[in-house]
């Protein structure tokens, strides 16, 4: 069966990451940080700004491999779909996405421990008899 071109390109959406940081092309991201941040499309700087662009998203991904296992496997999962769509793929924002993303389960979770039915039986108001505990 042959799946029309719209399906085949949205299918890989849904296949699960494999459990390490995958290889992105940082290659035109860092070409247009460069040509921004240049004075022209022809300045003498853009060479070395484009390496100093891909020299950082080198260290960030070394950086994602000591941390990868300590993300969660759908947060990987939906952060590498969303940093490499669109063309432009950058370590930097699959990072910071993971990283937002552990903050947000681990405020979740702070938030839902504080919320937590207290399992201490309620003391009686003063001047009455205090429950006996089991």
């Amino acid at each position: 069966m042959i799946l029309p071109p719209a399906l085949m390109l949205g299918a890989h959406l849904l296949l699960p990451i494999s459990d390490s940081v995958p290889k992105l092309n940082v290659e035109q991201v860092c070409q247009g940080i460069a040509q921004q941040g240049g004075v022209s499309f022809h300045d003498t700087d853009v060479a070395e700004e484009k390496k100093n662009c891909l020299d950082s998203e080198q260290a960030i991904r070394d950086e994602l491999v000591k941390q990868w296992s300590s993300f969660a496997s759908d947060d990987k999962t939906h952060c590498t779909n969303e940093s490499t769509m669109g063309g432009e793929s950058s370590y930097t924002e699959l990072l910071t996405c993971l990283e937002m993303a552990r903050d947000v389960r681990a405020m979740r979770t702070e938030a839902d421990t504080a919320s937590a039915p207290s399992s201490k039986v309620p003391s009686a108001p003063v001047g009455h008899r205090q429950p006996r505990p089991q």
